[in-house]
């Protein structure tokens, strides 16, 4: 995984010059998470999909 910064920069350099600073802030949050998501399944730090189901059913 490549540096945050590096993800950033790239992530924003891939969108159109005239975005506005709502759309680049929610592109950085969705890339933070997603960061975040790998690196907890990379630290087996997951749910199998029957646990998720019964979490789901308890709601």
């Amino acid at each position: 995984m490549q540096p945050a910064k590096q993800d950033a920069l790239e992530t924003i350099g891939k969108l159109p010059d005239d975005t506005d600073m709502d759309e680049i802030m929610y592109r950085l949050y969705v890339l933070d998470k997603i960061r975040k998501g790998q690196e907890a399944a990379e630290q087996g730090r997951t749910i199998s999909s029957e646990e998720l189901k019964r979490e789901i059913e308890s709601w």
